[in-house]
């Protein structure tokens, strides 16, 4: 749907620049081909993360997300460049305009039809976890709002005369989809790279902190990757030293039961289990623990800061 709709909406753009020969007009067309450009890929792409695992790929396919991810951000920064470098050039060299009541009517209608998609898939991304789907929603939303600015400056010019705000506007479009392009390449590279995504470690350390039993005496080391719509956690539980291999397995088994009843996505938990040690007891919430050597001290609770250290919380 999104493809058979970045098309229509190219055309319509394009010919609404043809009617009215606006730089800004047609920088807002050439977007477009990147729309078109990415919505092809991004339906590969998910399709592609959604099949299962297999041995080559242990971990499932969702990473190609990200390459979609970054092909999208990397023909937006393009096109900005080329956008800026027209803007530029018709500072100098400005063209005559023409049709400008028809060209608002076309314009209007490809950034309510964007709005209207953008917003339908970043709210199915959500439900899908799915970040291909939300960069594609993200993209078609940006484009509505530098549409609504678009139209701001064609109505001014229309009522005005003033030619040279066409090419100002397109200097402004063509900073925005540049800085947007930047951030899209931030955010897969990001990906790529498995850099810690605060914000989603800060949700499991909420998780654990509000449902934690007691004989969960520490929880670190705690690391979040994403894998597409799967997510994979590995983590080191402190638990008493006292208990035997079953009982470790079934806090485990908890913990991991807990983590995907309230994350709200396939998650896989590798957990390492750790021995507590004398220290630990200034900490322990344990009950009648029968080898305490000292009363506890202090309450630690587990958030995005702290629970991804390396180290037991002393």
């Amino acid at each position: 749907m999104a493809l058979a709709t970045g098309v229509l909406l190219m055309l319509v753009k394009f010919a609404a620049y043809l009617l009215t020969n606006s730089n800004a007009i047609l920088t807002d067309a050439m977007e477009s081909i990147v729309n078109v450009v990415a919505s092809g890929f991004a339906f590969y792409s998910i399709h592609l993360a959604a099949r299962p695992r297999d041995q080559n790929h242990p971990y499932g396919h969702g990473k190609v997300e990200f390459f979609s991810v970054f092909l999208e951000g990397g023909l937006i920064f393009i096109a900005g460049v080329l956008i800026l470098g027209k803007a530029v050039y018709n500072l100098f060299f400005p063209e005559t305009l023409g049709n400008l009541l028809e060209g608002i009517g076309l314009v209007a209608f490809t950034g309510v039809v964007n709005f209207v998609l953008g917003t339908y898939m970043v709210r199915r991304s959500g439900e899908l976890n799915s970040l291909t789907l939300h960069a594609d929603g993200k993209h078609l939303q940006t484009d509505a709002y530098s549409t609504v600015g678009l139209l701001v400056g064609l109505i001014l010019m229309y009522y005005t005369g003033w030619t040279w705000i066409d090419a100002v506007l397109s200097l402004g479009l063509g900073a925005f989809i540049l800085f947007s392009g930047y951030k899209l390449l931030r955010k897969s590279i990001g990906g790529l790279m498995d850099e810690s995504d605060v914000e989603l470690v800060g949700k499991v350390a909420g998780i654990l902190q509000k449902y934690r039993r007691d004989d969960w005496i520490d929880v670190h080391n705690l690391r979040v990757q994403r894998y597409g719509h799967e997510l994979h956690i590995d983590c080191h539980v402190t638990l008493p030293n006292y208990y035997n291999l079953n009982k470790v397995h079934d806090e485990v088994s908890a913990i991991d039961g807990l983590i995907n009843s309230y994350l709200h996505a396939n998650t896989e938990l590798f957990i390492h289990a750790d021995p507590c040690i004398p220290t630990c007891c200034r900490y322990c919430r344990v009950k009648n623990c029968p080898i305490r050597s000292e009363p506890q001290q202090k309450d630690i609770r587990w958030n995005k800061a702290n629970i991804s250290e390396n180290k037991k919380h002393f």
